[in-house]
């Protein structure tokens, strides 16, 4: 189950989103992580994050009815961009991450924040 993974690749990208630099992984981010496939599959999630976040930023801005990028909640933001990274670019099944990409959101955001990324997900992934 890739779960531990995904929940490691969304607290890097939240990281990154205050950082300017994409600094190299230490082995130590991934001690959680028993399976070496599982530590490649975070390493790619983020990677792909990295390469592409430009792209990602005006993805997600174009879905938000009523919000402005600047002003969606980063645990929010960083949700969103680990489960559109992981769809559009590892080709990961669409309802799997959304699944699990809301259950982080209720573990770590705030009350409305499931349904929230919830509904910006099912807007990007109707034009995907």
């Amino acid at each position: 189950m890739r779960t531990k993974a995904r929940e490691l690749a969304f607290q890097l990208i939240f990281e990154r989103l205050f950082t300017e630099n994409d600094r190299v992984f230490d082995e130590e981010f991934f001690v959680s992580l028993n399976k070496e496939e599982d530590k490649n599959f975070c390493k790619q999630i983020v990677n792909e994050f990295s390469s592409h976040k430009n792209e990602l930023e005006k993805l997600v801005s174009e879905n938000l009815i009523g919000y402005e990028i600047d002003r969606v909640y980063r645990v929010d933001l960083a949700l969103i961009y680990e489960a559109i990274t992981e769809i559009k670019y590892l080709s990961s099944p669409i309802a799997v991450v959304i699944n699990e990409v809301v259950e982080l959101a209720k573990n770590y955001s705030t009350e409305k924040s499931a349904r929230f990324v919830n509904g910006v997900l099912s807007a990007i992934c109707k034009k995907l």
